[in-house]
């Protein structure tokens, strides 16, 4: 024999173990078909196929991350949004993943889109931008049925970005928000401005079951007057000012 046979031999032999071997990485599944038929399911590690009679698909099991292009969408109360998700999926079951469906990647994001427009569709502005974490559910509960099962692909979170107005409605919000503000603001005031009058007729109340109230109001007057000012202050009592006609109109009737 030959070299040249024996290093053809070597070769054919080095490209058939080549070929032979598959090595499956911790979050990976080999998916094999022989013959085109199902043969099994390769664990983690270092594999074995039969050259030219199987064929091993890898599927990642990792969660997968995609961006969905922006959708515009018109809501329930005719309002035409511009709206960016995202969508989280893993593959659960690769068997099915690889058999039930051409490249389950793409199907999975068509799947998110369609349903995107369709569930925000049947919601009103108000509750896409106030309840989005119940849309986020719900799209996600949509798609798992129509995927997990069949496809063996679970989406785990669906999320609304950013929701997008038109520039009219923008400004329509904002005249709203500060109108709602304004609101508010009076009703603040009126209601300080009912505490007043209640606080002060109360005081009135006490000053009139109460004359030593008012002369201690009188004489608290007449500190802060006394301080404010460089003059002469003489304080009367309530008993003076109250005596005082009297000893007015007796004065009178002796002339």
């Amino acid at each position: 024999m030959s070299a040249w046979v024996i290093f053809l031999i070597v070769v054919v032999v080095l490209v058939l173990l080549g070929a032979a071997v598959r090595i499956v990485k911790q979050y990976e599944r080999g998916v094999v078909l022989r013959f085109g038929r199902l043969s099994g399911l390769r664990q983690p590690g270092l594999n074995f196929i039969v050259p030219l009679v199987d064929r091993m698909t890898k599927v990642s099991l990792r969660i997968t991350t995609v961006v969905l292009e922006p959708q515009e969408v018109i809501t329930r109360d005719n309002v035409t949004v511009r709206v960016d998700a995202v969508v989280y999926f893993m593959a659960i079951d690769p068997v099915k993943a690889v058999i039930n469906v051409e490249e389950y990647k793409q199907a999975i994001i068509q799947l998110a889109l369609t349903t995107l427009r369709s569930v925000l569709g049947q919601s009103e502005l108000d509750e896409l931008l106030a309840h989005r974490d119940q849309i986020n559910l719900r799209l996600r509960e949509i798609i798992d049925e129509q995927s997990e099962t069949p496809w063996g692909v679970r989406a785990t979170l669906v999320e609304i970005k950013d929701v997008l107005l038109p520039e009219p409605m923008q400004r329509a919000m904002a005249r709203q928000a500060e109108a709602e503000r304004e609101k508010r603001a009076k009703v603040i005031h009126a209601e300080g401005e009912r505490l007043a009058a209640d606080t002060l007729a109360e005081a009135a109340r006490i000053i009139q079951t109460q004359p030593a109230a008012l002369q201690l109001r009188y004489l608290q007057s007449l500190v802060e007057m006394a301080g404010e000012r460089n003059s002469t202050i003489i304080p009367l009592t309530v008993d003076l000012l109250s005596a005082l006609p009297r000893v007015l109109g007796g004065g009178g009737g002796a002339r």
